[in-house]
């Protein structure tokens, strides 16, 4: 129990500095500076994930047993990873936020976030296998943010995302098997959108997106008969 209450200070402290960070935010921006303001956010954008990791970790330090399964409901409901297959047959996976930047994010946060999902929806059918494809990440910003605060591609952390996406749909993620697509969008909510599209039907796929709507295109849990040429 001793770790725990170690791990439920570390939460206190957190929680505490975030507090602080908003009273200065808030000073920030009554006063003008958004610039400054804009900097200390993602600051506190990124003590809001660890603080996260915190919680998330402490139910199970009191030993019970049902801990993680209650944890991972939890997570399924707060952040609903959508998962399934095109009309085209294409593989997608859309999570409700913004990946984190290299520097400033959390691996451990999206994993716990995209692992148990993909789990879940490959529970009752076999992993599809793409052996020749295009893993595309599309960034989707809201229409409120400002172009300018839109992140560079290079700088966000996809690692963790490509290697679970591959795991259940690719032979591996190397460069002789899957190449890599990075846009940015603008759309009704921010998220983030991850593709697995046959090399031969990348071309495709840059006019359907020209063509996507604010809430994304529509997912089915069967791959349908287009896709099983390429499993």
């Amino acid at each position: 129990m001793s770790i725990f209450l170690e791990v439920l200070a570390q939460a206190e402290a957190k929680l505490n500095q975030m507090a602080q960070q908003m009273e200065n935010i808030r000073w920030m921006a009554e006063n003008g500076r958004y610039e400054a303001a804009l900097e200390h956010a993602l600051q506190l954008e990124y003590n809001s994930e660890r603080l996260t990791l915190l919680t998330r970790a402490l139910p199970g330090y009191t030993g019970n047993p049902l801990a993680k399964a209650h944890v991972d409901q939890a997570v399924k409901e707060a952040v609903p990873v959508e998962i399934g297959y095109t009309a085209e047959g294409w593989f997608s996976l859309r999570l409700p936020l913004l990946l984190p930047k290299k520097s400033q994010g959390s691996a451990d946060y999206i994993r716990g976030c995209i692992y148990p999902a993909m789990r879940r929806f490959f529970q009752d059918k076999p992993p599809v296998r793409y052996p020749d494809c295009v893993l595309i990440f599309r960034h989707v910003y809201s229409r409120d943010r400002p172009e300018r605060q839109w992140r560079d591609h290079d700088n966000l952390d996809v690692n963790i995302v490509s290697d679970i996406v591959a795991l259940y749909t690719l032979p591996d993620d190397s460069p002789g098997v899957c190449n890599h697509f990075y846009c940015s969008a603008a759309g009704d909510k921010e998220r983030t959108e991850v593709y697995v599209v046959p090399k031969d039907d990348f071309q495709k796929w840059l006019a359907v997106e020209k063509s996507m709507s604010g809430d994304g295109v529509a997912l089915s849990k069967n791959c349908g008969i287009q896709s099983e040429k390429h499993m």
